[in-house]
């Protein structure tokens, strides 16, 4: 039995979940999260304030869904209730992001600014010049996001220059040496 899939889930007070056929809703003051899953396999029941997981049979397919679904829900959970954010770090001389309305204008060195949209449901706030906050009730959206604007210019490996995750590690590699 999955260690993590037979966990309750406990609901927070200002959450409401739904299932609806093979989908679950879950409702709260950020906003409104679905999600499909096998409901062949896995079977989802909400009672006591508390969601539970459980699987129908043991098949593979249904021993591999049983604790993914069960961390899908708790992500979901957790983001209507509280939200999630990823914060970057711009590093380098030169470089800076401006906030633009919803748009974020990044200066990277290249020969022109580049010009960042939030998709739908997130939004991204700049914090001094050099940090982006990229928030929303999605984790998945919310990572995903974030590693796109990682991709516009990912740290190099020399010096460290580029967009970095905050809690992101660059090692850095020695430069050459001459023959001395």
């Amino acid at each position: 039995m999955s260690r993590i899939g037979k966990k309750p889930i406990e609901i927070p007070k200002n959450v409401k979940v739904n299932i609806d056929g093979n989908s679950i809703i879950v409702e709260g003051p950020k906003g409104k999260l679905e999600k499909n899953y096998d409901s062949n396999l896995i079977e989802i029941n909400v009672a006591d304030g508390k969601v539970t997981v459980t699987r129908k049979n043991e098949t593979k397919k249904a021993r591999e869904l049983h604790g993914l679904i069960r961390v899908l829900i708790n992500n979901m959970l957790v983001g209507v209730d509280k939200g999630y954010s990823r914060r970057l770090e711009i590093v380098g001389v030169g470089y800076r992001a401006t906030q633009e309305g919803k748009n974020v204008k990044l200066q990277l060195g290249f020969s022109h600014p580049v010009v960042i949209t939030p998709p739908e449901g997130l939004t991204y706030t700049v914090e001094g010049t050099n940090a982006i906050i990229v928030s929303g009730i999605d984790k998945e959206a919310v990572g995903q996001a974030a590693v796109k604007i990682r991709e516009i210019r990912p740290p190099e490996p020399y010096k460290g220059k580029g967009i970095r995750l905050s809690d992101e590690k660059i090692v850095i590699k020695p430069g050459k040496t001459g023959k001395g």
